[in-house]
């Protein structure tokens, strides 16, 4: 290879891009109650501002036990969920399972998060 290749390739920029949000004080205090709860087995991460979507769950991470290697899944980016398998209710909130982990539902998004959490479990009980 010639060495102005090399200088080309070496040189080429590469942009990643995160979309992540800030959590309020209100998301904050609900994710730091939900920590303080000892989960048996323990939990992947913590999830705010919550909505479900095609069977999973989507919203900002928190506490994620594996940020990744370029940190996608690190505090205040947003977070998709594979497929819930099983939902339950724990103390004062929703813990789901998937094959990836376990998550804490901290918070629900305005208007759209607990109608889809509610729509979810309608949707489970039907297939029981």
């Amino acid at each position: 290879m010639s060495d102005l290749k090399k200088e080309e390739l070496m040189s080429a920029e590469i942009n990643i891009e995160y979309h992540c949000k800030s959590l309020s004080d209100f998301q904050l205090k609900r994710i730091m109650r939900a920590m303080a709860y000892r989960y048996s087995p323990p939990v992947t991460a913590y999830l705010s501002d919550v909505f479900i979507s095609s069977e999973c769950a989507v919203g900002i991470v928190f506490g994620h036990t594996e940020p990744g290697q370029f940190e996608q899944r690190a505090d205040g980016h947003i977070l998709q969920t594979s497929r819930i398998d099983h939902l339950k209710k724990v103390g004062r909130y929703w813990v789901i399972t998937t094959e990836k982990g376990r998550f804490v539902l901290t918070s629900f998004k305005r208007g759209l998060g607990r109608a889809s959490l509610r729509a979810l479990i309608a949707e489970m009980i039907q297939t029981t």
